[in-house]
């Protein structure tokens, strides 16, 4: 249904511009019109629609005006790194090419150093294309795609959002008929436009807020109604040829026009001007992160909808390789685009066919149908843009995470608002600078729970969590949920410390004694143990010496435990003293407690004759009472040669 609703429409399309065109230009369109026919067939017995190559030429034309170059570049940039990136890339749905905030991006960066209309601009552009692609290959053969995960999503929501908002107010000079600022912020866009309100014009700003009714209604249409989905991917060519149309058909003055586009391939060409290359540096890395994010995210989503699996450093060289050679073809940057790798995927595209077939008519455009974008309104463009980039626009996010988390509400916040104010470059920093503080400060700062015993079970969880839980006296259990090093060695140390003095005896049992003696280190969440805090260790345990605690580990990880070894810590602590449970250690600390508990006090022994808390337990060691007795405080002493298998430590001493 859908393949005959677009011979129809692109037949209807032929009759109508047959009144517009001479022979010549009739012919070859008439030739073009059977070449999108016979390709539709093949789409379909790939299980492909033409949906996306209606998208990519418009949106092409749009973005290459919003980075400030001519629309040919934009349709460039759409031709050449679509065949790279079926050879190298790893994705069968993902569409590349320009996106609006990499041409944003573009744009802020090379005003700065030449006039738009300048070759040198254009130049530049080109150039950066080729940074880009090389530090995208360097980042996928290095395999450091990982980098960019120290980058919230919170991040990712405000910085878009911000940027969405002043792409469109940049568009605002082609819907108002006059020139304003170009700027990545928005205060300088909002003065210009204001300033410039006396030389407004009406006909592009009902044409284009006409355009962008259509194109906002065809995108709910589409999303909303299955069998419409198709629309969503027609509404640029909607836009274009009703734009088109009325521009023929009444030739308004005051309605500007892209203009003459040059016809044909681009050419072969290195790209120039390396003497600027300096300056495109924090730009390239900030586009390359920008296509980490956007293009290896959507690629991962889409593997993940139709069961492959993705390399993302293959993804990311992919990308680089496409840029790379794009700039030898006149390209800017490209990378993967949400939209139309969506409209894509809801196509039913399988393979990369999708992609070839999508350069192969961008191909076929530049060498036959430029003529005819002659005559399309820069506001139809400016729409076609806006509609793009009202989608990013994710109020929603701030909205779920104000309800969620507030800390991360606070990042949307921060990333929103100087993006927005101080522009781009400057909100990504912050953004990623407050992002990498968050996750310093709570790897600095860890997770540290005092576990209690869960009535009725050997099971051992956290007393806030869980209130019912109940603790023993002398004894205190600390489980740390993080990997141990340099940076959260003092915190640990710190509260373990507070631990031992603040003692909440209103859900205790067992021998009443006045402190703590042991304290039990519940170690299964820690990963890993670095040589700092292996040192730390030490002083702890020395520290506890020296008033009488011992320590107890519990369950540490294989490598944890041999990294102990190594530093001579299991033999300073005790062989004995490492149990592969929670409650193997708590039932051999009761029996010592319950035996200083009761160690004789008829005497009072000297200073020097007085026995050490380490001596009183080695003459209490033979000692096995229940648990059960343990917990109400009662002594029955038991033979001491029936001692149960379970509490036997995780390791031995030597004999």
């Amino acid at each position: 249904m859908i393949l005959k609703f677009l011979e129809i429409g692109m037949i209807s399309i032929y009759f109508f511009f047959c009144l517009l065109m001479n022979s010549w230009t009739q012919l070859f369109f008439l030739r073009f019109i059977q070449l999108l026919v016979k390709v539709i067939v093949v789409m379909k017995l790939y299980d492909l629609e033409f949906l996306t190559v209606s998208c990519l030429c418009h949106q092409a034309m749009s973005y290459a005006k919003l980075a400030g170059l001519e629309p040919i570049y934009g349709l460039y940039s759409g031709f050449v790194p679509i065949f790279i990136y079926v050879i190298f890339g790893s994705s069968r749905q993902l569409a590349i090419g320009p996106v609006a905030l990499v041409s944003l991006l573009v744009s802020n960066v090379l005003s700065g150093i030449a006039d738009s209309s300048d070759a040198l601009y254009t130049e530049l552009a080109i150039l950066l294309a080729l940074m880009v692609g090389i530090l995208e290959c360097i980042m996928g053969l290095l395999r450091l795609g990982w980098l960019i995960r120290f980058i919230s999503h919170s991040v990712i929501s405000g910085f878009t959002t911000a940027s969405a908002i002043v792409i469109g107010l940049s568009q605002a000079k082609y819907f108002l008929g006059y020139e304003i600022d170009r700027s990545s912020e928005i205060v300088p866009i909002i003065k210009s436009i204001i300033s410039g309100a006396d030389e407004f014009s009406w006909p592009p700003f009902v044409m284009g807020s006409i355009i962008l009714a259509i194109l906002q209604s065809m995108k709910y249409l589409g999303k909303s109604r299955k069998h419409l989905r198709f629309l969503q991917a027609m509404g640029p060519l909607t836009a274009v040829v009703l734009g088109t149309t009325f521009v023929k058909i009444y030739h308004p003055s005051s309605i500007t026009l892209v203009g003459d586009i040059p016809q044909g391939l681009p050419s072969f060409s290195i790209p120039k001007s390396f003497q600027y290359a300096k300056s495109l540096i924090p730009t390239a890395f900030l586009i390359t992160g920008v296509a980490i994010l956007e293009s290896v995210g959507i690629a991962k989503a889409l593997a993940a909808k139709n069961g492959y699996e993705l390399d993302s450093n293959q993804e990311l060289f992919g990308l680089g390789v496409a840029n790379i050679f794009g700039s030898f073809f006149s390209a800017y940057p490209t990378t993967g685009s949400f939209s139309r790798s969506a409209v894509n995927h809801e196509s039913g595209a399988k393979t990369g066919l999708s992609g070839i077939v999508t350069g192969t008519i961008m191909g076929c455009a530049l060498l036959f149908l430029t003529p005819l974008f002659e005559y399309i309104p820069q506001c139809a463009l400016a729409a076609i843009v806006i509609s793009a980039v009202i989608s990013l626009v994710d109020y929603e996010e701030a909205i779920f995470l104000w309800r969620v988390d507030k800390k991360d509400f606070l990042l949307w916040t921060i990333t929103f608002t100087t993006t927005l104010f101080l522009g781009i470059e400057i909100g990504v920093l912050i953004g990623v600078g407050v992002s990498l503080a968050f996750v310093i400060h709570e790897s600095a700062n860890p997770h540290i729970a005092v576990l209690g015993r869960l009535p009725g079970t050997t099971v051992y969880r956290n007393v806030q969590q869980y209130p019912e839980a109940y603790t023993y006296n002398g004894i205190v259990i600390v489980r740390i949920d993080a990997p141990i090093y340099f940076a959260n060695i003092s915190y640990i140390k710190d509260r373990l410390r507070e631990y031992e003095v603040v003692v909440d005896k209103s859900m205790r049992r067992g021998p009443e004694v006045e402190r703590i003696y042991f304290v039990i280190l519940e170690m299964a969440p820690v990963t890993y143990i670095d040589s700092s805090a292996v040192q730390a260790l030490k002083d702890l345990h020395h520290e506890y010496k020296s008033r009488d605690i011992q320590i107890a580990i519990s369950n540490p990880n294989r490598g944890v435990l041999l990294t102990l070894s190594k530093a001579g810590v299991v033999e300073l602590i005790g062989k004995e003293w490492y149990f592969v449970r929670v409650h193997d250690a708590v039932q051999v600390c009761l029996q010592h407690v319950q035996g200083l508990k009761e160690a004789p006090k008829a005497s009072d022994p000297s200073p020097e004759e007085k026995p050490s808390f380490f001596q009183r337990l080695l003459k209490q060691r033979g000692e096995d009472l229940s648990v059960s007795e343990l917990e109400s405080g009662n002594k029955k002493p038991s033979d001491s040669k029936q001692t149960d298998p379970q509490l036997e430590p995780l390791l031995f001493r030597k004999s």
